[in-house]
């Protein structure tokens, strides 16, 4: 298979509506990161996503949609709580898992009874839901386990040959997926943190929300899990990482005493005698968001063997960027 890049023009946009609407996948961007889009409500175009993703079967997909009328079409109850969120965030990155409708198959939500739902602000993914009257399941358009990508040509060297098109949008402006909130039960759940923080659903919602432990510990073998990101190896570069939680000169001793490469802040690039690569400013999360996942496959371009990160905050969209750090270093943290 011969995978084109074009930009979403109107032939280009045309080109993807046809693929979607024959079962096909097409590698589309959003706000967060480039999304790997089938039409969600049947299974064959499903199946393309997890084969061209080599992606685990029991990983649920997130339905993205473009207006009210199709949320209608995927979820089976809409709560008071679910339109509180839609309102504040939609479009946007929140992600919010209801009970799901039939017309959306086990193969998308990976045999659970809810699913993930967003309605995604880039106009490009907007503008073909729209046109295509398609739920489109998207996961990050990345060979599993990948950093995701938040540029074409990312998206290109990790599934050319896989897919038949690839729309480049440019840059992704967030950098993170999305953050995904359950409301399934009484007590919304956060099982994924993301651009959208836990105090802000909190404010919206005016009550106090649960944080997964998927969130900062890994979760044993064989526990099912509502939203994607929990539960398998993610955001991995082929080195391995560890991130250390110290102040700068105790994690400098380290860095340089093990000659390991360093993933730091861009304030301490130059007061380190060892390789480094930056992953944003060390006071500003939304930075760190954006450069993050380019950071880690930075890793693999110089050949990096051995990798102390920097610990981020966890505070706001530091969470998000903790959680997908912590889940590119298997859970390895030292704490000086």
């Amino acid at each position: 298979m011969d995978t084109k890049i074009l930009k979403p023009t109107q032939e280009g946009i045309k080109a993807a509506c046809d693929i979607l609407k024959n079962g096909g996948v097409v590698a589309i961007p959003t706000e967060t990161v480039y999304g790997l889009f089938a039409d969600a409500t049947k299974a064959d175009a499903c199946a393309n996503i997890f084969k061209a993703k080599e992606r685990p079967q029991d990983n649920p997909l997130i339905v993205h949609i473009s207006d009210y009328e199709m949320l209608k079409d995927v979820a089976s109850e809409i709560p008071e709580d679910a339109i509180k969120l839609s309102e504040a965030f939609w479009p946007g990155p929140l992600t919010i898992i209801l009970k799901k409708k039939n017309v959306i198959p086990d193969e998308t939500s990976a045999g659970l009874d809810t699913v993930g739902i967003r309605m995604p602000s880039n106009p490009v993914v907007l503008e073909i839901i729209s046109k295509t009257r398609l739920p489109l399941a998207g996961p990050s358009a990345n060979r599993s386990g990948r950093p995701s990508p938040t540029d074409a040509i990312t998206v290109f060297n990790d599934l050319n040959g896989r897919i038949p098109l690839v729309l480049d949008g440019g840059q992704c402006k967030i950098g993170v997926e999305s953050t995904v909130i359950s409301l399934v039960d009484e007590q919304p759940i956060l099982f994924r943190p993301g651009y959208v923080t836990a105090r802000q659903i909190e404010e919206v919602l005016d009550k106090k929300i649960i944080i997964s432990k998927g969130i900062s510990e890994e979760l044993q073998r064989g526990e099912k899990v509502l939203s994607p990101g929990l539960k398998h190896k993610h955001y991995a570069p082929k080195a391995e990482v560890v991130i250390v939680n110290a102040p700068f000169e105790k994690y400098k001793e380290l860095v340089e005493k093990e000659n390991a490469t360093a993933l730091c802040f861009d304030e301490y690039c130059d007061k380190l005698k060892v390789d480094c690569i930056s992953y944003g400013s060390e006071n500003d999360s939304a930075s760190q968001a954006v450069k993050l996942f380019h950071a880690l496959r930075e890793l693999d371009e110089i050949k990096a063997n051995k990798v102390y990160a920097m610990m981020p905050s966890t505070d706001g969209v530091g969470l998000a960027v903790y959680n997908r750090l912590l889940r590119a270093a298997a859970f390895r943290v030292v704490n000086l």
